[in-house]
């Protein structure tokens, strides 16, 4: 479960998001809302990339009293991935096996299910923006979470990933019993997600 309480975020005076109590249930969701309604800081705020007021709790788990045990099972994904340059594509898969505790050889499935094997090794400075959101995506995969956080994750990616992505969500609600939310302008695929439920960021708050 997934928990509100007195939540609030704003940007100097201006209110971006302001949540009283609500509580997500697990499953698939697909966060909607018009440009600039808060979708993106909703999601960097669950992951604990942005300061807010209030109180977020995963399985009672509170992001600002026990940070370290809540990041071990949120995972996150940007809409715009950016990272350093001068890094591999592999040493980044590396960095994020050790410091998620995923099982041993965990991350091979998702390299050759997206095909990425080829340029892994290769300064991610030479990737493409399509190379840099399959990596972002597969990094969101690792270890055990049981929160993946996907911003505008079907942007920037061919149908055949997109299918792969796919079938990653599906086999990690399936197995694991991960919870997504996916903020995305385009529609989800009803057929690959099947209930995958609704929640709108709208009037400064999530409904």
């Amino acid at each position: 479960m997934l928990h509100f309480r007195h939540f609030h975020k704003s940007y100097g005076r201006h209110t971006v998001l302001s949540i009283e109590s609500k509580t997500i249930s697990p499953g698939i969701y697909w966060v909607k809302g018009t440009n600039g309604s808060g979708k993106s800081t909703l999601l960097k705020s669950i992951a604990g990339f942005l300061f807010f007021e209030g109180e977020i709790h995963l399985n009672n788990i509170s992001l600002k009293k026990n940070s370290v045990t809540y990041r071990k099972i949120v995972n996150f994904a940007d809409a715009e991935p950016v990272f350093p340059d001068f890094m591999t594509g592999r040493e980044m898969i590396d960095l994020f096996v050790k410091a998620k505790g995923g099982p041993r050889g965990q991350e091979t499935y998702f390299i050759e299910s997206m095909r990425m094997a080829p340029y892994l090794n290769e300064p991610l400075g030479t990737y493409s923006s399509g190379m840099l959101k399959k990596l972002s995506l597969l990094l969101a995969f690792l270890g055990n979470p049981t929160l993946i956080l996907l911003d505008e994750p079907l942007i920037t990616i061919d149908t055949e990933s997109l299918s792969v992505l796919y079938d990653w969500i599906r086999l990690m609600e399936r197995e694991q019993k991960t919870t997504f939310l996916l903020s995305s302008h385009q529609a989800l695929d009803p057929y690959a997600l099947a209930g995958a439920k609704e929640l709108f960021v709208k009037d400064q708050t999530l409904s």
